[in-house]
C-alpha cells in the first residue's frame, strides 16, 4: 500500500479504498494521539517539506549577471572594447584610462543594482513567511497549529470550517463536512464528505472519504490521517500547471517601463545628433578623436536613462511593505501597494474590526422578565482575563439558568483557570460570553460530567444558527437538542416557549414579546442571540442533521455588548478627511449596526440601514443608486457583499473589503483590496485576500492606506528627482553643441569643445542616482497626505505638470553648468581666464551639486524644501557621500588623471556652489507661484457659493 512517488516522497496509494485502521497501522500512527514529535521530525527529514515544486532559488551570481543584461550596458562594453583595440593598435600610448574608468563605473553600477535586487528579494521572502498557511494537527495527543509545510505522512489533520486543507488525508471522522474542491476538480458546489470506505475505484471528484491539499472546508468539521504530502498529493500531480506563477505587473510598473522606453528612444536620438554634430563641426585627426566622440554619445545615452529605476522601485516598495507588516498590515504582494494607496471606499465588518470583540452578556430577556447582568468581561482567545469581581444579577428565573447553560452547551469555547487565578478563553468570543455568564450566575452549579455532547449541526453564515446534540447523564441519559442563533431565525424553528418551569405554546403575543425584546436590546446597541431546545424522542435516534431543528422550545434572548475600539472613531474621521468613504456591512441586527455606526461617525443620526432582505428586492440599477448614499448594511449574506462591491466598482471606486469567513472569499477576491482578518479569519479568506490584518483592527486599515499613499508619494519624489537630474545632463551636452559659438566652446580651428567628458557623465550617474533616490523612497510622509482626495486609477504617476517641472529644472541645471564654463573660459558671453580643464571641472562640479540641491527640492511638488529640511537623515547621508566623492574626484591626483579634472580654488568652489544653488532658488520660486495659484483657485471656488 505504501509507495514512493516520482518526487521521492512516501505516500499511500489508493487510500480511499482502504479502511482507516489499516492505513493508520501502516503509517504507524494513532487515531487519538497522532504521531509523536520524534516521529514527525524523522519523517520531515526523510520526506522533506510539504511543498509543491517551484522554481529553484536563483543563486547570487545570477542576479549579478542580470545587471549586465541591458542594451545600454552593452553599448558601454562595446565602447570599452573599441578603446582597448585602439590602444593595442597605436604604439606608445599610455594606459587606456577611459576604458579602465568606464569598466570600473559599469562594475560599480552593477554592484549597486545587485545589492538593491538582493535586498528586495530578501524583503519579499520575509513577507512570504508572514503569510504562510497553517494547519491544525494532533501530535503527542495535543492539538496544535503549525505551518502547513511542516505536515508529514501520518499526522492527524483536524479540519474546521474555513480551513485550507494542507495535505491529502483519509477521513477518520466527518461531521456535516463539506469541501470546496473547485481548485482541483472544477466542481463549483461544495462536496459532502464522510469516512466510509469505498469498495471500487472512482474518479478523483467522487472520492468522498478523502480531502485534498489546496481545497477548502466550506462547512462542518472532521479528522483525517495524512496520506500524501507535497508533490505526492493530487495537487502535486498537476503541479506543472502551478509551478510558475508570473509576477503581476502593476499599472505603476507598466508606466515606469514605458517611461524608460520613451526616454531611451529620445535620448538615443539626441545622443546621435550630438555625435554627428561634433564629428561634422570638429577637426578629427585620429581614430582616438572619433572614439572619444562616440564614447561621449554612448555615455550620454546611458547616463540620461535611469536604468536602475525598476530595481529602486522594487526596493522602495519592499521597504514600505515591511514597514506596513510591522504595523500589523501584511501585504501579500508588492503590486497591491499601488491599489491600496488609491482606495476610495472601505467596506468593513463590525464585530472585532470596529469593535473590541470583548463579548460580555449584559442583559437576558425571557418570558418571565428581564435580568441585568454586570461584571467583568473577558478578552479574546489566548489572552488572560482576571475574574476578580463577582457578577451581579437581578432576580434569577429558571429560564435564565436554561438560557445561559444552553448557550454554553451549544458552543465550542472553553474556559480554563490558570494557576495564578487568571482565566484563559479558548474559542469564539461570543460563545465564551455564555461560559463566563453561566459560571457567575447565582444558580446551582452543574458538573462537567453531567452533559456529554455527541454531535453538532454546525453554524453557517446562511443558516445563522447551530445546534448540539447533548446527553444528560443525570436525567436517565435524556437526549436533548440545544440550538443557538439569530433571534429572527431561531424563532421560525420554535413552536413552544419556556415560562418558568413550564412549557407553553408560542402564541402570537409571546412571539411579539420575544421580537420586542430583541428590538429593545438591539436599540441599545447590543448584539442579540437566542437559545432554544427540545428533548429528542427515542424514535428520533436515527435522525440527524437539520431535520431535527423543528418544534423547538424558545428559552430567551441575551444582549451582548461589544464596545467600539477607542481608536476607530479617530481613524474614521481621518478616512473621511482623506476622501475615503466608510461602509459597514454586518450580519448583526439593523438597530445594533445603526447605533454603532452613529457612535463611530460612519453615518449621521437617523440615516438608517439597508438589510439583506431589502437588497434582494433591488435590481442592479436600484442597487447602484442605493450604494451612492447608504453606508450601513445589516443582516446581509455573503452574496450581498459581492453585489455591493461590484456596484461600487462599477461607479469607479477602488474598494477595500474586509472578511473573515469562508463565504467572504468571493467578495474579497472581487474587491480591489481584499482584507482578511488575521485573528478571526479563516485560512481561505487569508488566501483570497491581498492583505491580512494581523490585529483585526479597522484603524490599521486606515494606517495602511496612509502608508500606501506615502509610498506612492515617495515614488513620485524619486521619479521627479531622477528624471529632472538626468534631463539636466542631456540638455547640458545638447545645448553646448547647439550654442557652442555663443558660450565660447570652440577651439582655435572652430571645432566644438565638449563641456563634459564621457567618464564625467558616467561619474555623475554613479554618485547621484541610486543613493539619493533610495533615500527619497523612504522619506517621511507629508503632513497633508490624508487631506488629499484618493488617487483615481486613471491618474498617471508622472502627469503633465510633473513633466513640465522635469524639463524646467533640467534646463536650469544645464544653463547653470554651461554659464559656469563660460564664466571661466576666455571668450563667449563672459570673458574668463581659466584653462579648459579647470572650466570643464567647474561645470562638471556644478552639475553634480545642482543635482544634490535638486534632491532636496524634489521631496515635494509644491511645498518649500525648507519644510522638514532635516527630516530625512538618509537623504542627507547620501548628499554627504556624493559631495565627498566629488571633492575626491576634483582634488585627488589619481582621480584627476582618470577623469581629466584639476583642483579648484576656494573661490571657484564658491562660484560652483552659487551657480548650483540656482536650481534650489528656481524650484522655490516655482513652488511659491504654484501655492499662490492654488490659493487663488480655492478663494475663487469659495466665492462661487455666495
Amino acid at each position: 500500500m505504501s509507495k514512493i512517488d516520482g518526487s521521492g516522497k512516501r505516500c499511500i496509494a489508493a487510500a480511499y479504498l482502504e479502511d482507516v485502521e489499516t492505513i493508520v497501522r501502516e503509517l504507524d500512527s494513532d487515531t487519538r494521539a497522532g504521531l509523536s514529535s520524534a516521529q514527525a521530525q524523522l519523517r520531515l527529514s526523510r520526506d522533506g517539506a510539504n511543498e509543491l515544486r517551484t522554481q529553484p532559488v536563483k543563486p547570487a551570481w545570477h542576479y549579478l549577471l542580470a545587471q549586465f543584461r541591458d542594451p545600454l550596458v552593452y553599448l558601454l562594453l562595446v565602447a570599452v572594447a573599441i578603446t582597448l583595440v585602439t590602444w593595442l593598435l597605436v604604439e606608445g600610448r599610455e594606459w587606456p584610462v577611459d576604458a579602465v574608468v568606464i569598466t570600473l563605473i559599469v562594475l560599480a553600477n552593477a554592484l549597486l543594482g545587485f545589492i538593491q535586487e538582493t535586498r528586495s528579494q530578501r524583503a519579499v521572502a520575509a513577507l512570504a513567511k508572514l503569510t504562510q498557511t497553517t494547519s491544525s494537527i494532533i501530535r503527542d495527543g495535543v492539538l496544535s497549529r503549525i505551518p502547513s509545510h511542516q505536515l508529514v505522512i501520518g499526522d492527524l489533520l483536524v479540519l474546521s470550517e474555513g480551513d485550507s486543507v494542507g495535505a491529502d488525508a483519509r477521513l477518520i471522522q466527518a461531521n456535516a463536512l463539506r469541501v470546496l474542491e473547485a481548485s482541483l476538480t472544477g466542481e463549483s458546489e461544495a462536496v459532502s464528505k464522510n469516512a466510509v470506505r469505498l469498495r471500487i475505484e472512482v474518479p478523483l471528484a467522487e472520492r468522498s472519504n478523502m480531502v485534498f491539499k489546496g481545497t477548502a472546508i466550506a462547512q462542518g468539521s472532521g479528522l483525517g490521517v495524512i496520506t500524501a504530502i507535497g508533490m505526492a498529493t493530487e495537487l502535486g500531480a498537476i503541479a506543472h500547471l502551478l509551478d510558475v506563477t508570473p509576477e503581476e505587473v502593476t499599472p505603476l510598473q507598466k508606466e515606469v517601463r514605458e517611461i524608460g522606453r520613451m526616454l531611451a528612444i529620445a535620448v538615443l536620438v539626441i545622443a546621435s545628433f550630438v555625435v554627428v554634430a561634433v564629428l561634422m563641426l570638429t577637426q578629427i585627426h585620429s581614430v582616438d578623436d572619433v572614439l572619444r566622440v562616440l564614447l561621449l554619445g554612448v555615455s550620454l545615452a546611458v547616463a540620461a536613462v535611469p536604468e536602475g529605476l525598476p530595481a529602486v522601485l522594487s526596493l522602495v516598495l519592499a521597504f514600505g511593505v515591511q514597514r506596513m507588516a510591522r504595523n500589523k498590515a501584511i501585504i501579500k504582494q508588492l503590486s497591491s501597494v499601488e491599489t491600496l494607496g488609491s482606495a476610495s471606499v472601505i467596506c468593513t465588518d463590525k464585530t472585532g474590526t470596529l469593535t473590541r470583540s470583548e463579548m460580555t452578556i449584559q442583559q437576558t430577556r425571557t418570558a418571565s422578565g428581564n435580568v441585568a447582568v454586570s461584571g467583568v468581561g473577558y478578552a479574546p482567545q489566548g489572552q488572560i482575563h482576571h475574574q476578580d469581581q463577582p457578577m451581579t444579577c437581578g432576580p434569577v428565573h429558571s429560564e435564565n439558568v436554561l438560557l445561559l447553560r444552553g448557550g454554553s452547551l451549544a458552543g465550542n469555547a472553553a474556559l480554563a483557570q490558570q494557576e495564578d487565578g487568571t482565566w484563559v478563553i479558548q474559542g469564539d468570543p461570543t460563545e465564551g460570553a455564555f461560559l463566563v455568564a453561566e459560571r457567575k450566575l447565582d444558580a446551582p452549579p452543574r458538573s462537567i460530567e453531567r452533559f456529554e455532547r455527541v454531535a453538532e449541526i454546525p453554524f453557517t453564515s446562511d443558516r445563522k444558527m447551530m445546534s448540539a446534540l447533548v446527553i444528560d447523564h443525570e436525567h436517565n441519559d435524556e437526549r436533548l437538542l440545544i440550538s443557538k442563533g439569530a433571534p429572527d431565525v431561531l424563532l421560525q424553528h420554535c413552536t413552544q416557549v419556556q415560562v418558568g418551569m413550564d412549557v407553553v405554546p408560542l402564541t402570537d403575543d409571546l412571539r411579539a414579546k420575544a421580537v420586542a425584546d430583541v428590538n429593545e436590546l438591539s436599540g441599545a446597541a447590543l448584539r442579540t442571540l437566542s437559545v432554544a431546545y427540545r428533548p429528542l424522542a427515542t424514535s428520533e435516534d436515527g435522525a440527524a442533521g437539520e431535520a431535527l431543528e423543528t418544534g423547538l422550545i424558545f428559552i430567551g434572548t441575551v444582549g451582548i455588548i461589544d464596545p467600539p475600539r477607542k481608536e476607530v472613531a479617530p481613524a474614521i474621521t481621518e478616512a473621511h478627511r482623506a476622501g475615503i468613504r466608510i461602509i459597514m456591512i454586518t450580519g448583526d441586527h439593523p438597530r445594533t449596526a445603526t447605533r454603532i455606526a452613529e457612535d463611530l461617525g460612519i453615518i449621521q443620526a437617523g440615516a438608517g440601514a439597508l438589510t439583506g432582505a431589502d437588497l434582494d428586492k433591488l435590481d442592479d440599477a436600484a442597487l447602484a443608486e442605493a450604494v451612492k448614499s447608504n453606508s450601513v448594511y445589516a443582516r446581509v449574506a455573503p452574496s450581498h457583499k459581492l453585489r455591493i462591491v461590484d456596484a461600487l466598482q462599477a461607479q469607479g471606486h477602488v474598494v477595500a473589503m474586509t472578511g473573515d469567513g469562508v463565504n467572504d472569499a468571493p467578495a474579497l477576491k472581487s474587491a480591489n483590496i481584499g482584507i482578511a482578518m488575521g485573528i478571526t479569519g479563516t485560512e481561505v479568506t487569508k488566501q483570497a485576500g491581498k492583505m491580512i490584518l494581523a490585529d483585526d483592527n479597522f484603524a490599521t486599515i486606515v494606517l495602511a492606506i496612509r502608508e500606501g499613499r506615502g509610498i506612492l508619494d515617495n515614488i513620485r519624489k524619486f521619479l521627479r528627482y531622477l528624471l529632472s537630474s538626468n534631463m539636466g545632463e542631456v540638455l547640458t551636452v545638447f545645448l553646448a553643441v547647439v550654442g557652442a559659438g555663443v558660450i565660447g566652446l570652440v577651439d582655435e580651428k572652430g571645432g566644438i569643445i565638449l563641456p563634459l567628458l564621457a567618464t564625467q557623465i558616467l561619474w555623475i550617474n554613479l554618485i547621484t542616482d541610486a543613493a539619493p533616490a533610495i533615500a527619497m523612497g523612504i522619506d517621511p510622509h507629508s503632513e497633508d497626505l490624508m487631506t488629499r482626495s484618493p488617487r483615481r486609477p486613471t491618474d498617471r504617476i508622472i502627469d503633465a505638470r510633473m513633466w513640465g517641472g522635469v524639463l524646467q529644472v533640467g534646463l536650469v541645471m544645464a544653463l547653470a553648468s554651461l554659464l559656469t564654463v563660460d564664466w571661466m573660459l576666455p571668450g563667449g558671453l563672459i570673458a574668463g581666464n581659466e584653462s579648459l580643464v579647470e572650466a570643464r571641472t567647474a561645470g562638471f562640479t556644478v552639475l553634480v551639486l545642482a543635482q544634490l540641491f535638486n534632491a532636496l527640492c524634489a521631496r515635494s511638488e509644491s511645498a518649500s524644501a525648507l519644510v522638514g529640511l532635516f527630516a530625512n537623515r538618509w537623504l542627507w547621508g547620501a548628499i554627504a557621500l556624493a559631495t565627498a566623492l566629488q571633492i575626491a574626484v576634483v582634488h585627488w591626483s589619481p582621480l584627476n588623471k582618470a577623469f581629466d579634472t584639476s583642483a579648484l580654488t576656494l573661490s571657484q568652489w564658491g562660484l560652483c556652489l552659487a551657480m548650483a544653488s540656482a536650481v534650489f532658488w528656481f524650484s522655490e520660486l516655482r513652488k511659491l507661484g504654484m501655492r499662490l495659484h492654488q490659493g487663488k483657485a480655492i478663494r475663487h471656488q469659495k466665492l462661487r457659493f455666495f
